[in-house]
């Protein structure tokens, strides 16, 4: 969420930011209600003011017993008056908070300005794709002559956009996991195991709700909703919490299932792995101060782009344009992993910097030593990576022409083979 305050003081910035995100908000209820809360905190102040200049009267009339009742009787009306203002102050507040709910980040000064995903910015490339002496498959036939896939039987136990992955299959699942995990613990990230369902404040924590709520899966009674990511239950660690400069940065990493809706993507990568209402990811989460969280955002995207790297597979990294970022995110680079079935490049890690703006939703912040108050850290996320986009890369890019897939040298000690036929 953005500062009440940034918001009120910077407003043609903040018009413009949302302009360039193609978002179109109309902010004349905010500025009335920030007018009228303003008018009731000067008017609550007077009276709290003509109270304490009374108490003091008060005092020195007791000390010389002298008769205070009057003035005690009228300080009874304006301690009304007070209370009064103070639920229409706090009445106000909160629509102001709902308001803001609603409102996107601001995009950082460096995210290239455009309409859509045709403007996003190509920012490197890693890996030449592999030249193939016969017609590489799709992952999905890939999966049906190894016998590993199995979309007909997921369809029956489930519905469409759901998969089985059998024998090898599932094993590659469980050793792409197992080498996620492995490298990012490695590096310095925390391994947890976090709850997949989560309640309404956790999703409004990290931005989901109320802005997304159609692309989330809702349990009716009790009210819980089952993740999207494991960016949510993760994130909402230190909810409410007030952390110590000497603890961050804070560096998570997390498998977990993962459910969306896909709401709105009918007849969109209908076949196949890639868009999922159940797939499984491996995350990562960072709690930064301030001052470090775009050196921080670099080198999480490195940490993402690194297992890419292992396993041997092209990939290119995209700056995201303000037209195509996140709601919550402030900066977001996506890396493309290269797939010879379908001949282009497809997203497999989405990584962003979302500033202090989750960390307001949901209470984070931290004491610096040595000074007094507190402040919101930053906080950051990224796919490090989506497993079954993984799997999809591994066959399309290993295939051979008799219909066996290579393993990549890395998994070879998970998997216990060199060759899936």
């Amino acid at each position: 969420m953005l500062d009440t305050k940034f918001v009120r003081e910077n407003i043609d910035l903040v018009k413009q930011s949302l302009e360039n995100r193609n978002c179109k908000i109309h902010f004349d209820e905010f500025l009335e209600l920030e007018e009228q809360r303003r008018t009731l905190l000067r008017e609550a102040e007077e009276l709290k003011n003509k109270r304490n200049l009374a108490s003091e009267e008060i005092g020195k009339l007791r000390s010389k017993k002298q008769d205070a009742s009057k003035l005690i009787e009228e300080m009874k009306g304006v301690g009304e008056k007070i209370r009064g203002l103070d639920e229409k102050i706090k009445a106000l507040d909160e629509h102001t908070t709902d308001f803001l709910l609603n409102v996107p980040n601001i995009p950082d000064e460096s995210v290239p300005v455009g309409r859509d995903e045709t403007e996003n910015a190509e920012l490197r490339k890693w890996g030449e794709p592999r030249a193939f002496d016969f017609e590489p498959l799709n992952h999905w036939d890939i999966g049906e002559i190894l016998g590993i896939l199995d979309f007909e039987r997921a369809a029956k136990i489930a519905g469409a956009r759901f998969s089985l992955t059998k024998g090898m299959g599932a094993k590659f699942e469980r050793s792409l996991m197992n080498f996620m995990l492995d490298s990012h613990t490695a590096k310095g990230y925390k391994e947890v195991f976090p709850p997949i369902i989560v309640n309404k404040d956790s999703m409004r924590g990290t931005g989901q709700l109320p802005k997304f709520e159609m692309e989330l899966f809702r349990i009716a009674d009790p009210e819980f909703y089952l993740i999207p990511t494991a960016e949510v239950p993760v994130t909402n660690i230190h909810r409410n919490e007030i952390l110590n400069e000497k603890d961050l940065p804070i560096y998570y990493t997390a498998y977990t299932p993962c459910f969306r809706r896909e709401a709105g993507s009918y007849g969109k990568d209908v076949r196949g792995l890639i868009r999922q209402h159940q797939f499984n990811k491996v995350e990562l989460v960072k709690f930064v101060k301030p001052e470090d969280s775009y050196n921080e955002l670099e080198a999480l995207t490195g940490d993402a782009e690194e297992i890419l790297q292992r396993l041997e597979l092209p990939y290119r990294v995209i700056a995201l344009c303000t037209g195509d970022i996140g709601f919550s995110a402030a900066k977001t680079y996506d890396l493309e992993v290269w797939l010879p079935g379908q001949q282009k490049y497809r997203e497999i890690s989405s990584c962003s910097n979302f500033t202090d703006y989750q960390a307001r939703r949901a209470n984070i912040r931290f004491k610096r030593e040595g000074k007094k108050g507190t402040e919101f850290v930053h906080t950051l996320n990224g796919s490090g990576l989506a497993i079954g986009r993984t799997l999809v890369a591994v066959l399309e890019n290993y295939q051979q022409k008799d219909g066996s897939v290579v393993v990549p040298e890395v998994l070879r000690p998970y998997m216990g083979v060199d060759v899936v036929r």
